[in-house]
This record gives structure tokens, C-alpha cells and sequence, in this order.
């Protein structure tokens, strides 16, 4: 039996890494295996693609086709090695990041033609649509409050798009709700700005309506 795919989406700061791995442990309280990876990364290839994308891994400024092939080649790499065969194993897949990330950073905040990046994407992924795609939804301004408690506590420092302007960061959200009206059947929106457990239950509930 093919397993489940999942994707989650948002903007920075939105909880997708703690959401992920709160579902993965409600869905294996279940007896369902759970896979959790992340785009750009989850293979040796796609990590260090994730560094150059975003850790400025090299000394040069990227233009915007690289940036997209870049995470394409991640995508291509993690799809065929990883996601593709848990699916087929029967497990499900949670990935923080895929397409859509794609489609709303370089497509609308970039402002990539659309279509293109439909193209590209279709080719990457082997024709293979997450079966549900949680959007974590969050102001642009609370995002980046969390990402600056975070950085305070010393867990890093902000990476190449985070160092963007607040009006791409905009485009990107306004993009994301765009995507989700595109296809409403996959995508379902969670309002972010909450605590993390009413998310969590939200999201268990969804997931449960949509796949259970």
C-alpha cells in the first residue's frame, strides 16, 4: 500500500520543524511510520546544496536561475532517494518545504513566471503531489519576532532569505494564499500565530479528516 505525503509550508518563523515533529509522534502513536525531511537537504547532495542556498556556502552572489536549479537538484535528489521509496514502502513522508516553497519564493517573490516553475517542478518530483500540503499561516512582522527570540537565544543566525526585505517576505505570504486557492483540495490553511499546542491539534485534526 503507498504511504502518505505531507508537506508544510510558511512563511519564516512560521513552526513548520515543531509541527512536523509533532505530528510524526502523534502519527506513530498510531503504528504509521513516519519519514521527516526537509527541502533544500535531507540527502548529502540536497544538505549541501542548502548551503550554498542558504549559508552562503561560496563567495559569489547567486542569480535567480541558480537559486531555482539549485533547489530543484535538491528536490530531484531527495524525491528519488528518499520520499519516493518510503511512499513505497508504506510509510508517510513529512517534508518542511517543497514546491510550493518554490512557487511562492521564486515565483511570487521573486517574480519567476509561474508556469516555468510549474514545468520545472513537475519534472523534479516525478509527477508525484503531496496528498495534503498544511500552510502555516503567520504575519510577516510576528515571524520575525520569533526568528529574532531564537537568534537571541543564540540557535543561530538569520540565513540568506531571511535577510530579505520585509516586502519579499510579503510576496511570499500573499503568494502563499494565492497557491492555496489554486488548489483548495490540497492545500488546507492553519492560522500559526497561536500556541503550539492549538496548532498541533489542528493540525492532527486535519490531517485525520483528510488522510485518516
Amino acid at each position: 500500500m503507498s504511504g502518505k505525503f505531507i508537506t508544510f509550508e510558511g512563511p519564516e518563523g512560521s513552526g513548520k520543524s515543531t509541527q512536523i515533529r509533532l505530528l510524526a509522534a502523534a502519527l506513530e502513536a498510531q503504528g504509521i511510520a513516519a519519514l521527516c525531511t526537509r527541502e533544500p537537504g535531507g540527502t548529502a547532495t540536497g544538505e549541501a546544496i542548502r548551503n550554498i542556498l542558504q549559508h552562503d556556502a561560496v563567495d559569489e552572489s547567486l542569480g535567480e536561475r541558480t537559486e531555482l536549479l539549485l533547489f530543484t537538484a535538491s528536490r530531484a535528489q531527495l524525491m528519488a532517494q528518499s520520499i519516493l521509496p518510503a511512499l513505497g514502502r508504506g510509510d508517510w513522508v513529512l517534508c518542511d518545504r517543497f514546491i510550493d516553497s518554490t512557487m511562492a519564493y521564486q515565483g511570487f517573490g521573486r517574480g519567476m513566471d509561474i508556469e516555468t516553475l510549474d514545468r520545472i517542478n513537475e519534472y523534479a518530483i516525478h509527477g508525484r503531489k503531496p496528498d495534503l500540503t498544511v500552510l502555516l499561516d503567520l504575519e510577516i512582522e510576528r515571524g520575525f519576532e520569533r526568528l529574532a527570540a531564537r537568534y537571541a537565544g543564540g540557535a543561530g543566525a538569520a540565513d540568506r532569505f531571511e535577510r530579505e526585505a520585509r516586502a519579499f517576505h510579503q510576496r511570499v505570504r500573499d503568494g502563499y494564499h494565492q497557491l492555496a486557492a489554486r488548489e483548495p483540495l490540497r492545500f488546507r490553511v492553519v492560522d500559526a500565530d497561536r500556541p503550539v499546542e492549538a496548532v498541533s491539534a489542528d493540525v492532527w485534526k486535519l490531517v485525520k479528516e483528510a488522510l485518516l
